[in-house]
């Protein structure tokens, strides 16, 4: 059972995702209640599986929205990549051991999934933390096909 700040987390994750709505309405997109509790026990589990602690509303507001304006995603699709990428996010954050701020992690995911990698979240995530800030540096200059992985 979680206990009262684990609760505190996730009442301050869905009030910043309720924050959220005219910006993911603007571009056709939402998040239910039921999607918002799935993507907060995937959230537990991928900070459980990468060993961190986070206080806040987390990083699933700001992955909200820096992907919400992506062509690679809308409402079918919305819900299943944020998890996708939050999990994706705390694996990056661990392996930088923090170098980068939330904000510039989210920035170089961003230009790799709506650049080379057209929108795939598989394959995002399946890139190290050196090949994603490889070619997310160099303003897509690299491309996959070039040996990125």
């Amino acid at each position: 059972m979680e206990n009262a700040l684990e609760l505190y987390h996730e009442q301050l994750a869905r009030r910043e995702l309720g924050n959220l709505t005219g910006v993911l309405a603007s571009h056709g997109l939402a998040l239910t209640e039921e999607d918002v509790s799935s993507l907060l026990e995937l959230r537990h589990a991928a900070l459980g599986n990468a060993g961190r602690v986070e206080l806040g509303g987390g990083a699933l507001p700001k992955l909200a929205q820096a992907f919400c304006d992506s062509p690679y995603v809308d409402r079918q699709n919305f819900p299943t990549v944020l998890g996708e990428l939050q999990d994706a996010f705390y694996y990056y954050k661990t392996e930088c051991c923090d170098q980068f701020s939330d904000e510039e992690l989210i920035e170089y995911m961003v230009r790799v999934f709506n650049g080379p990698a057209e929108g795939s979240a598989e394959l995002l995530c399946g890139l190290s933390l050196e090949e994603l800030c490889r070619w997310a540096r160099n303003d897509g200059e690299i491309s996959f096909e070039e040996g990125l992985y």
